[in-house]
């Protein structure tokens, strides 16, 4: 069974930092590239970071480069997103999942930064 839970989002102050995590199940993390995905009211779901199953290689999408850091832990199958100098335009919920993704997605998190 294909699981993948996102935690970790909130109401912050522009400028400020959120860490979100996303537990998923072995048979979708394992060997994978994991990805961080947001979708906006009104907007498509874009991918904003992606990681290597090894963690070696690391994209992430131009509005937020230098600000997030993907990272993985393998042993336990978490994915992380640490988001720092949070702006307004980041407001979205965010979801995780593989590159490709599976159809069946999250109930994501909301991240919400005030101006």
């Amino acid at each position: 069974q294909v699981q993948l839970v996102e935690s970790g989002g909130g109401l912050v102050q522009a400028g400020g930092s959120l860490r979100l995590s996303c537990a998923a199940s072995i048979n979708m993390f394992s060997g994978n590239t994991m990805g961080w995905y947001r979708q906006a009211p009104g907007k498509q779901r874009d991918l904003v970071a992606r990681i290597t199953p090894a963690g070696r290689i690391r994209y992430y999408a131009d509005s937020v480069k230098g600000r997030f850091t993907i990272s993985r832990d393998n042993a336990n199958n978490t994915l992380y997103l640490q988001m720092n100098s949070l702006k307004p335009e980041d407001t979205a919920v965010y979801y995780c999942n593989k590159l490709p993704p599976i159809t069946s997605w999250g109930q994501g998190t909301q991240v919400t930064v005030s101006s």
